[in-house]
């Protein structure tokens, strides 16, 4: 069985890959990097094809990627403009910025303790 063949995937296991490639395809990503992350996630939730022929086969299929968290992921974002998206970015970095100097302005005074006996 060459790489990417998908005979040995059920229908369920193709309409959930479908599924999930159109959540990705309307949050902006591409057709084809939709439908690779479509299928990562499918081997994800059920390890692999489930029909007959091969190791592992045939157990039946949970659902643990598909629970609540990622369902609105990335929509907040992709309804945003650039310039906004960028100006958060910003204001992070900024705010990483202050906190790494505030913490190393601490740090000197913390080192010169001497450590507590355990």
């Amino acid at each position: 069985m060459p790489r990417g063949d998908k005979s040995k995937y059920t229908g369920k296991q193709e309409r959930k890959a479908d599924h999930i490639a159109e959540g990705y395809e309307k949050r902006g990503v591409s057709e084809k990097e939709a439908e690779r992350r479509a299928w990562a996630t499918v081997n994800k939730d059920d390890g692999g094809g489930k029909k007959e022929g091969g190791s592992g086969r045939g157990k039946q299929t949970g659902h643990p990627a598909a629970h609540k968290g990622g369902r609105m992921g990335g929509k907040a974002s992709g309804e945003r403009s650039a310039a906004d998206r960028s100006a958060s970015a910003k204001k992070a970095a900024a705010t990483r910025k202050r906190n790494a100097e505030h913490h190393a302005q601490r740090r000197p005074s913390s080192a010169l303790r001497a450590p507590s006996p355990r």
